[in-house]
């Protein structure tokens, strides 16, 4: 759901292909790329270059998976970027491994080390970048966004100069920081031992302060694969459609475990926070073996290792990571929008029920926050929320009741939670004297409505800084459209390594909003 613009989910395989062809038949170009998002699987049938092939023979045909891990392309998109079994080949290893020419698809890293910088012309062409970036800041404001991270900046690909015209104007109110990608540095053959200087000088590019930022000594990490892909690494058979173990169906790691343990140590010895993308149980249990070795080799007071996504988990294992004194950054969308196809296919009820173990994170006293990894969720802080506090799959039924939270928990995760995780907690993430005058005005006080109807709280705008900038409500404010998503009523909508935060919660705020105005502006 865009500003102005709602784009309805495909629901089976026939609608998927009818929509493909749609698209096709409204390009005027003939040899323009035809890009679609979303696609996945268990919703969409099975997809590859023939599949694709039928749709055009002619137009290259990019399809991004629902997680963005994976790409599918038709014969003419393989022609086009110039990808041959030779070249695949002199890759090798991994990379190679997880590339099927002859069905069209690349996944994960070898999607992202080989395949990703031959598309990125066309994914990120500046033409795209620039609207794309309008529409996300015009997106970001209906939602009340105030402040996102991108974990993980690719600089070989993304236009620096674009973020600083178009992030860092004057009418954009949102704070945009980024983080140093290990695993890039990593996959480019950098050493340990040199990791550190590399990204350490990677932040001259970048001032650590401002509108658009670079977080300093914080660096992104990858274990194991896309949930959504259903790659992440389990501890236990991933489970057919008749609920069997299924021997061909495994996960993927993004960085070998040795190397991530050579290079998480690297930057722990330097005293970097870092911040590691994990999904599954296996994949976890690998990154808190890493970190319970480094704290014993080198103990370390407040280093606020982030365990980012936290899709599957044990009890057992939330409890290491308060005894090793992490911090969890979840997406609460998994189990709202998963569980009922994993529990079919995949993981099995009782797996897919527990993913994002929030109230457990709570119970253990660790520091919780909750993002949307744009677009693996709708960027909105109060659907974010609302996920956590209700757990309502689009059956009906509550997915793991048990890990549910209360309305003022999952509210401090959009807040108070994501500032702390940034270590910005003393700037941003409450409404408190000496901090920034940064926060966000509601329509409705969060703490009157049902719990069941959090996403229906609308956002009437948001003061950056001192300066107030309401939401343009001709457009569709995030309340009416939260209103319309199929996970919560009546309606069309679209097809549901950022984090996102409110500055703040307003509550009966569009009333009062002179006099906290004022009174923010006396203490700033």
């Amino acid at each position: 759901i865009l500003p102005g613009r709602t784009f309805r989910a495909a629901h089976s395989a026939d609608e998927y292909d009818e929509r493909l062809s749609a698209a096709d038949a409204a390009l005027a170009d003939p040899d323009e790329w035809l890009v679609s998002w979303g696609y996945h699987e268990l919703w969409h049938g099975p997809l590859d270059r023939a599949r694709l092939d039928r749709i055009s023979p002619t137009r290259p045909i990019g399809v991004w998976q629902r997680s963005c891990h994976e790409w599918f392309m038709n014969s003419a998109a393989i022609d086009a970027i110039d990808l041959t079994v030779e070249g695949i080949a002199a890759r090798g290893g991994a990379i190679a491994e997880m590339i099927d020419l002859e069905r069209g698809h690349a996944w994960e890293i070898g999607f992202f080390q080989y395949v990703a910088a031959k598309v990125a012309p066309i994914l990120m062409s500046r033409e795209r970048m620039e609207f794309g970036l309008h529409q996300m800041v015009a997106y970001l404001r209906q939602q009340g966004v105030t402040a996102f991270n991108e974990p993980g900046i690719a600089w070989a690909f993304e236009p620096i100069d674009l973020y600083r015209e178009i992030l860092g104007a004057d009418d954009c109110p949102i704070l945009s920081t980024f983080m140093v990608d290990g695993r890039t540095i990593a996959a480019e053959g950098t050493s340990p031992d040199d990791a550190v200087a590399v990204a350490t000088a990677q932040l001259e590019r970048l001032p650590a302060d401002g509108k658009v930022s670079l977080f300093r000594d914080q660096v992104k990490l990858f274990a194991d694969g896309a949930i959504i892909s259903q790659l992440m690494v389990m501890s236990e058979p991933y489970l057919d459609a008749e609920g069997r173990p299924d021997a061909d169906h495994h996960g993927e790691w993004m960085m070998d475990p040795e190397v991530l343990r050579a290079h998480f140590r690297a930057y722990w010895r330097a005293g970097w926070q870092i911040h590691t993308h994990v999904n599954g149980d296996g994949g976890l249990e690998v990154l808190l073996d890493i970190i319970e070795d480094c704290q014993r080799e080198h103990p370390r007071d407040d280093h606020r290792c982030v365990i980012v996504h936290f899709a599957n988990s044990t009890e057992r294992q939330v409890e290491r990571i308060a005894e090793y004194g992490a911090i969890v950054s979840a997406n609460p969308y998994y189990p709202v929008g998963f569980a009922d196809k994993y529990g079919e296919f995949g993981l099995g009820p009782e797996r897919a029920d527990s993913m994002v173990r929030s109230a457990s994170v709570l119970r253990h006293g660790i520091p919780l926050s909750f993002h949307s990894d744009l677009p693996m969720a709708p960027s909105s802080p109060l659907f974010l929320a609302s996920c956590a506090v209700n757990r309502r799959t689009p059956s009906g039924r509550i997915a793991g009741p048990e890990q549910r939270v209360s309305v003022a928990e999952a509210l401090a995760a959009v807040t108070v939670g994501a500032a702390y995780s940034w270590r910005m907690e003393h700037e941003i993430g409450t409404i408190t004297p000496g901090k920034r005058a940064t926060f966000t005005v509601l329509d409705e006080d969060p703490f009157d409505v049902d719990p069941a109807e959090l996403h229906q709280v609308g956002v009437t705008g948001t003061v950056y800084e001192g300066t107030w900038f309401p939401v343009d409500q001709g457009t569709g404010a995030s309340g009416a459209a939260a209103r319309t998503h199929p996970l919560f009523g009546a309606g069309e909508s679209g097809d549901g390594e950022s984090g996102d935060a409110h500055g703040g919660c307003g509550c009966r705020a569009a009333r009062a909003l002179a006099a906290a105005y004022a009174e923010l502006r006396r203490a700033a």
